[in-house]
């Protein structure tokens, strides 16, 4: 039994610590801040509460493995799973509406054709199964096993397959999410819909892989989830499992850096100088923190991914409403930009500024639970931005109601109230520098969108989570922690699962 000191309380380090414990390890957690989830955050407020973070869950397969090998009860008799259906609205550009059915091809197809035209579908559905392609040929490197030590492999093959284009005599195919919207989907509408899943995570489709079509095809393909309660349940679901499993929790505890002894990772030094040795150490934090608790010591091994540092964070409206939920409601609606050249210049830093009237993200969940009574509702507005941005957030936060307004008539007048938050609020919460925000694995661009290996060049010291193999979002971190426990209890020739 081995004493492993896990740090950072945010849902890839649970994960790990939960499925560590149950493997006969003793695991103690040590987080900066007073509470678990990271990222999975809970404003409360008179009776409203809203998700800070992540509203909704894909793939919660990843969940449902975790409670099952960590325990008894299944992730449902834990927390309430509810399958959204639309998946989502979108609103366009030119005032086109659509809902997308949740988990199924066929139907999203057929609602594309009855609001896009047959032409527009076909394409879409087309686009689908070669999105299928690219998910099958990157799903177990990219998200089931330890990073390749010859990852060059990985950044270099393009595991989408893009339609051949023919122009000007040359033969061409998409090398860029772009590229591929423009050439293969045409439809301005469909274009947004693609690229939608990029900017939801800062990406520029204009430089993101066309490998980047695994991220819609996930959601068409498995669904997208809400827990009952918010998703702040969820973050509480694993906590307590972990509980369960006898981890230990020291909330308020700053780790300082990581001790060395003879070239290996031998336990943490506390901000309030206090020493927990240990034999092994799970980093469940930022780059920037990693580089400082390491104390210069290079923990990435030569030819390793380097770390990387997210470009991207998200400014959330929490928006309490007089008057209830009406019947029928999308629990989810995204309201696309109007000027895409300026929201595309505004995230790659070019404009220097802020997006007027960016694409939002306008969460309205069906659930008692998160308003006083049935006479309120309560709503979530969210944008991407730059990390580090800085503003006149209630300025910004108008713009984003006034685009939410198309998506909620009559915003305005029910408004009660709003609060912000902004990149320096995730920063806070999470340490990562500017309030960023990182980006699943992806394949192809000469490794640009792969993260650095679970585990490191010094002996004993494994990293979690967001920043680190196989990158960030719910399920990815879920996904990280199954990694870490495999290469601790079966060693470095663990292959995922089988």
């Amino acid at each position: 039994m081995a004493r492993i000191a896990v740090i950072g309380a945010g849902m890839g380090a649970m994960a790990a610590a939960a499925r560590l414990a149950v493997a006969g390890h003793r695991v103690a957690v040590y987080e900066r801040t007073e509470t678990y989830g990271g990222a999975l955050r809970r404003l409360e407020r008179d009776g409203f509460a809203f998700d800070t973070g992540p509203g909704l869950l894909p793939l919660p397969a990843v969940y449902r493995d975790l409670f099952l090998k960590t325990g008894k009860e299944p992730l449902e008799a834990c927390v309430e799973l509810v399958q959204v259906d639309p998946s989502s609205h979108h609103v366009f550009a030119d005032g086109t509406r659509v809902s997308l059915p949740n988990a199924s091809r066929a139907g999203v197809v057929s609602a594309l054709e009855e609001s896009l035209g047959a032409d527009a579908a076909r394409r879409w559905g087309e686009f689908l199964v070669r999105a299928r392609d690219a998910w099958d040929r990157s799903r177990r490197p990219l998200l089931e096993e330890p990073l390749w030590p010859n990852w060059q492999v990985l950044a270099e093959r393009e595991p989408y397959p893009a339609v051949p284009r023919r122009r000007f005599l040359r033969t061409r195919t998409a090398g860029t999410l772009a590229e591929a919207g423009a050439w293969e989907l045409r439809d301005p509408r469909l274009i947004a819909l693609l690229e939608g899943h990029a900017l939801a995570y800062g990406l520029d489709p204009r430089a993101t892989p066309a490998s980047a079509a695994v991220l819609p095809y996930m959601e068409h393909a498995f669904g997208m989830w809400y827990v009952r309660g918010g998703m702040r349940e969820l973050a509480r679901a694993v906590y307590e499992r972990c509980l369960a499993r006898r981890v230990e929790f020291r909330f308020g505890a700053e780790a300082a850096g990581i001790l060395e002894k003879d070239g290996r990772a031998v336990g943490l030094e506390l901000a309030d100088g206090t020493v927990a040795e240990a034999d092994l150490v799970v980093a469940g934090v930022a780059p920037g923190v990693l580089d400082r608790l390491s104390r210069g010591t290079r923990v990435r091994g030569a030819g390793e991914v380097p770390a990387r540092r997210g470009t991207a964070s998200r400014v959330t409206v929490a928006l309490a409403l007089r008057g209830g939920r009406p019947e029928g409601t999308p629990h989810r609606t995204v309201v696309h930009a109007e000027d895409r050249e300026a929201e595309l210049e505004s995230l790659s830093g070019v404009s220097g500024g802020l997006p007027p009237r960016p694409t939002v993200t306008v969460l309205r969940p069906d659930d008692p639970a998160l308003v006083p009574d049935a006479g309120h509702e309560a709503v979530t507005v969210t944008a991407v931005v730059p990390a580090g941005a800085e503003g006149a957030w209630d300025a910004y936060a108008g713009n984003l109601i006034a685009v939410a307004e198309r998506a909620v008539p009559g915003l305005r007048d029910r408004l009660l109230w709003h609060e912000v938050r902004t990149p320096a609020d995730i920063a806070g919460e999470t340490g990562a520098e500017g309030g960023a925000v990182p980006v699943p694995a992806l394949a192809a661009a000469g490794g640009r969108l792969l993260h650095p290996a679970n585990s490191t060049s010094l002996a004993g010291l494994f990293t979690v989570g967001g920043w680190s193999h196989p990158g960030g979002g719910l399920p990815h971190a879920g996904m990280s922690g199954a990694l870490v426990a495999g290469l601790i209890v079966e060693g470095p020739e663990f292959r995922g699962s089988q």
